[in-house]
């Protein structure tokens, strides 16, 4: 399926407006469940998240109005709508929002509650992989690595990386044997520097 079939493109650099919106708990769930397991009511969302429908139902209009979901046309009833995520991912650089004291405060939001989840759900790995196959228990992990590079050239790697990670994605196949949704985090930051 195209972009223009789906109605949805691959990406979104996030605007001011946008990054304002998206820091609120109950929106950047909305969000994520809605790309991670598709089209959804707010009823059934707000099942999904624990919460109720009014405040889903909000939610996803602020969403809607900066474009991060949308309506998904020619489904549900005048009383019921389906929402879908206008987008696959999120993309940012933190210099986007320098002149915008509120942005800035909101991505850094994002940011810290992201770590949080990707904490929380590396946690219940842990917890849960001896309930997995070793195939599975093999084939996933953490690790990490360490260099010596400057920005331009930890640019490239990361831009390196997003195609490899793109092109997997596009080549998923819901069929393939013993499939299932994976997480892949990448993280690059500078280390501490000790000593110096």
């Amino acid at each position: 399926m195209t972009e223009e079939q789906s109605g949805k493109t691959r990406s979104v650099r996030l605007d001011h407006r946008q990054i304002r919106v998206l820091a609120h708990p109950l929106r950047i769930r909305l969000l994520g469940a809605l790309r991670a397991d598709g089209p959804a009511t707010a009823t059934s969302l707000a099942v999904a998240l624990d919460t109720n429908t009014g405040a889903t139902s909000y939610h996803l209009r602020q969403l809607a109005e900066v474009g991060l979901v949308a309506e998904e046309t020619g489904r549900g009833t005048a009383r019921q709508r389906w929402w879908r995520a206008a987008h696959d991912s999120s993309s940012w650089y933190p210099s986007d929002y320098d002149d915008d004291p509120d942005a800035r405060a909101a991505l850094e939001w994002v940011q810290v509650e992201h770590v949080k989840w990707l904490t929380e759900q590396a946690d219940r790995w842990l917890t849960e992989r001896v309930t997995y196959s070793p195939q599975w228990r093999d084939a996933a992990g953490l690790s990490d690595a360490f260099l010596v590079i400057g920005p331009e050239r930890l640019t490239a790697l990361n831009q390196e990386i997003s195609e490899l990670v793109l092109r997997y994605r596009e080549a998923s196949t819901p069929d393939e044997a013993d499939a299932r949704p994976v997480h892949l985090v990448h993280a690059a930051f500078p280390a501490e520097e000790r000593g110096r």
